[in-house]
């Protein structure tokens, strides 16, 4: 990155940035080198082409949506923002073109031919020889025609509305049969991947060889049996878009849930953020889709023959393990697993559990044993993404049925989980649970349970604090942190904050944990300045951080005074991160890494050296001006010296990743000599060693 000397002056008025939106498409790309990566098996690969698409979809949803709204503002308004938002959407369009270039390549080019040498054929119309032509025309009349419903884009068609994330085919008709037929005809098919339920169709196998093919191509291939008036089809594909955000004015009255309900369909109907296109599309069939759309050619993106690559998550995988990671059975805790109860074991000391290396089966046992324990009188929890079948929620339910006070707070604004959120709401509340949708003004996003317990006519608290949320499905893939704990220091700030949820007044005081937006910028921005005060004391001085995103303006300056101070900053970022390492005379102190493997990173930790007393703080939030201000989120410290020790390794580990690890450039960080480390297997392997002999290290 930058390395020229720049005025000290000048950085503390107005500190270097990477542009945010830049950054995360820096991310994203990360995903794409993933794909790119031949020493990924190879069905893992075509996961990764998935998870890449469905990353870009939601940020044009989202971010590119909002940088449209804002170049539509009046110039006046517009000439406030920090930056230019059609500057920054110009950078924004022309880096996603790169990077569809290349995603296109590393598909054609790399994906389709490895599969190939697997003996697996992703087939398109024009490669089928008869016996494969005869199964899917008879494949297309009994599974696929009976879903579709084609439109034809004549006068009749004034107003043609493209759902949300919805694959169609523009049919260009040409070469009429018979003489009342147009010379000319337009026709719009959605492809019915969510009624057929999926997007792809095995073909029998054939002396070892594996055929699949896209619905879309069968459906290329059967346009005679839709359109028999015509000789000549061409079929394009197309895809919307739609501006995602939620415009919610959070009152304090009022029926929030009303609104989120209204918002989700407006959501359908938002204004296109983009429309993909194929390439190969007709100038004739884009304007036609535009004149009966709406859609101007301001929104199209130009794409591929094929869209909403997230689809291959359907991707069949043929029962070819070797193509797929090697399994990673879950661990058991060495010290939970020998537990009859959690509370009971909860009542001798802390525990940390690492997903998705260990088991999320001891939450569930947690939440299952209170409901049935006569002793608990009461159980809180925050809800920010449950599972679809969430064995959390049926608990809090089953506890409420028993009797005891349940308080569950509800977050109605978790992106694109409203409505499973808003089911589980309606589901507790039937069930005799409190209910409370959040915070007016704030987003709560901290994962919190607390379980109230009359032991000998004394109330006693126990917490669960997390990283990650609530969900038996994400804990498998994301990399989070929990604690169990009934140490009161930690119990007496958890009950703080669900008082807070209740009776919504900000005059909470937290002696231990760092709350946001009360308290926790102010503690952070303490621990950095007590490393400057010891940098310039000569003392030794330090930071790792680890978050998944790094924007907010004031935490960057804060940690460039720190480098200027001479304090070592270690940072490991998977997303977004503004920061500039390695600037002479701002940040030459600051590294930072980032981590894209077969887990998602999401744990939050924060170290401070505090002269040779480390600090540690897991947290659920980032360091991002809406976790700091405007939204509820928690970092708990880490106070039993075991499990310090536990993170300490973790993150050690991370810090030596010399596989999966990247520079802020998107190189690969290589040190100059050490054994290989790969982050996350290393990882696996330090926990499963630390199961006592004897006992079975996996979970059945």
């Amino acid at each position: 990155m930058a390395s020229d000397k720049v005025s000290e002056t000048k950085h503390k008025k107005n500190p270097p940035l990477i542009d945010r939106e830049l950054s995360w498409l820096a991310f994203n790309y990360r995903v794409l080198q993933e794909a790119k990566d031949e020493s990924v098996p190879l069905l893992e690969r075509i996961k990764f082409l998935a998870i890449f698409s469905s990353n870009l979809d939601e940020y044009f949803k989202v971010r590119v949506a909002t940088l449209k709204r804002l170049i539509k503002l009046k110039k006046k308004t517009r000439q406030k923002l920090a930056e230019d938002p059609s500057d920054t959407f110009e950078q924004v369009i022309q880096e996603v073109r790169r990077q569809q270039q290349e995603f296109g390549e590393v598909f054609r080019e790399g994906i389709l031919k490895d599969l190939r040498k697997e003996n697996i054929h992703l087939l398109t119309e024009h490669d089928l020889n008869p016996e494969q032509e005869t199964f899917v025309r008879d494949y297309f009349q009994e599974k696929l025609q009976p879903l579709l419903l084609p439109i034809i884009l004549d006068d009749t068609e004034t107003h043609l509305f493209l759902k949300d994330q919805t694959v169609y085919l523009g049919v260009r008709l040409s070469e009429p049969k018979e003489a009342e037929a147009r010379d000319e005809q337009f026709s719009m098919i959605e492809i019915p991947t969510k009624k057929h339920g999926s997007r792809f169709v095995k073909l029998p196998t054939v002396d070892g060889q594996r055929y699949v093919m896209f619905i879309d191509d069968i459906i290329r291939f059967c346009l005679p049996e839709l359109f028999p008036k015509y000789s000549h089809y061409e079929a394009h594909a197309v895809k919307v878009s739609r501006d995602a955000e939620l415009d919610i004015e959070e009152e304090v009255s009022g029926n929030l849930m009303a609104k989120i309900k209204k918002s989700l369909k407006k959501r359908e109907t938002g204004y296109p953020a983009r429309l993909l296109y194929d390439p190969e599309a007709p100038q004739s069939l884009l304007d036609a889709m535009m004149m009966h759309t709406g859609i101007t050619e301001e929104e199209l993106v130009e794409g591929s023959k094929y869209h909403n690559f997230r689809d291959f998550f359907q991707f069949p995988d043929f029962n070819l393990p070797d193509l797929k990671y090697t399994p990673q059975p879950t661990l058991v805790h060495p010290l939970l697993e020998r537990e009859r109860s959690i509370i009971k074991a909860m009542q001798k000391q802390d525990y940390l559990v690492h997903y998705p290396y260990q088991s999320f089966d001891y939450v569930i046992k947690l939440f299952n044993e209170a409901a049935k324990d006569p002793a608990v009188t009461a159980m809180s929890a925050t809800l920010y993404r449950v599972a679809e079948d969430s064995e959390i929620a049926k608990a809090l339910a089953k506890a409420a049925k028993n009797g005891k006070l349940v308080t569950v707070v509800v977050e109605l604004k978790a992106r694109f989980d409203e409505e499973s959120n808003i089911f589980w709401a309606g589901k507790l509340q039937k069930a005799g649970a409190n209910v409370i949708f959040g915070v007016p003004d704030l987003k709560v996003h901290s994962k919190l349970g607390l379980i109230t317990r009359n032991e000998g006519g004394k109330l006693v608290n126990y917490a669960y604090l997390s990283t990650g949320n609530y969900n038996e499905d994400t804990s498998k893939i994301y990399c989070d942190h929990a604690l169990f704990t009934a140490d009161p220091r930690l119990t007496k700030d958890v009950e703080q904050v669900f008082n807070f949820f209740i009776d919504q007044h900000p005059d909470k005081k937290f002696k231990h944990l760092l709350v946001a937006p009360i308290s926790m910028r102010e503690r952070f921005m303490e621990l950095v300045n007590r490393e400057i005060k010891n940098a310039k004391k000569g003392l030794p001085a330090s930071m790792i951080l680890k978050l998944n995103a790094l924007q907010d303006e004031r935490m960057i300056k804060k940690l460039y005074d720190a480098s200027q101070a001479g304090v070592k900053i270690q940072l490991l970022v998977r997303g977004i991160c503004c920061l500039i390492p390695g600037v002479e005379g701002l940040s030459e102190n600051i590294t930072v890494r980032s981590i894209v493997d077969r887990y998602l990173e999401h744990a939050r930790v924060y170290i401070f050296h505090n002269n040779g007393e480390e600090k540690y703080y897991v947290a659920s939030a980032d360091w991002m001006t809406r976790n700091l201000n405007r939204r509820v989120e928690v970092a708990f410290p880490l106070l039993q010296l075991d499990l310090v020790e536990q993170i300490r390794k973790i993150i050690d580990i991370q810090l030596a990743d010399d596989t999966k690890a990247r520079n802020i450039d998107n190189s690969y960080y290589k040190p100059s000599s050490q054994p290989h480390v790969r982050a996350q297997y290393d990882t696996y392997e330090y926990l499963r060693s630390l199961v006592p002999k004897g006992m079975k290290p996996e979970r059945d």
